[in-house]
């Protein structure tokens, strides 16, 4: 790879900074609980798996909320597709307790900003078990080459 290529994040789905769509949102808010379409480029090399998370900072929850929690992905696939069906060995557990994909599903009042952020690791994760946040955390540490997120809100001013 050219090393003056950065890794970037791209989404057919939304834009950063925009709004999250009606397909991404959980189904208890009116939503479709459908994943992103999404495509980076620039991995640097030496990449040996990349990693995908979703998370909500702004979360009445400690720490956030976790909505989606990807590893072990290919370097070189280049994209995953809208509602694309992701392997149980590279799915972990979001805050909800369920594996792969949670929309987002913020609580009636403020601005919720959701990062998804994508990890190039030198490392290959592989779990007998999925993991979550926290985990995937802890074996991602000391193995980043490098990430990048696209940001996306979403304000509910009612309950759905």
């Amino acid at each position: 790879m050219n090393a003056l290529l950065a890794l970037v994040l791209f989404s057919a789905t939304f834009a950063s900074g925009a709004t999250v769509p009606q397909a991404m949102i959980a189904l208890p808010c009116g939503g479709s609980n459908l994943s992103p379409q999404l495509r980076w480029s620039g991995v640097p090399s030496g990449t040996r798996s990349l990693a995908l998370v979703l998370h909500d900072p702004d979360a009445p929850h400690p720490g956030g909320f976790y909505h989606w929690v990807v590893y072990d992905l290919p370097p070189r696939s280049g994209e995953l597709a809208a509602a694309a069906p992701i392997p149980a060995s590279r799915s972990g557990r979001n805050d909800s307790g369920s594996i792969g994909y949670f929309g987002p599903c913020p609580p009636p009042g403020k601005l919720h900003h959701y990062h998804l952020t994508l990890y190039a690791l030198d490392v290959a994760v592989r779990s007998m078990q999925p993991l979550d946040a926290e985990e995937l955390q802890q074996r991602m540490r000391g193995h980043i080459l490098a990430q990048t997120e696209l940001v996306a809100v979403l304000q509910r001013t009612r309950r759905d």
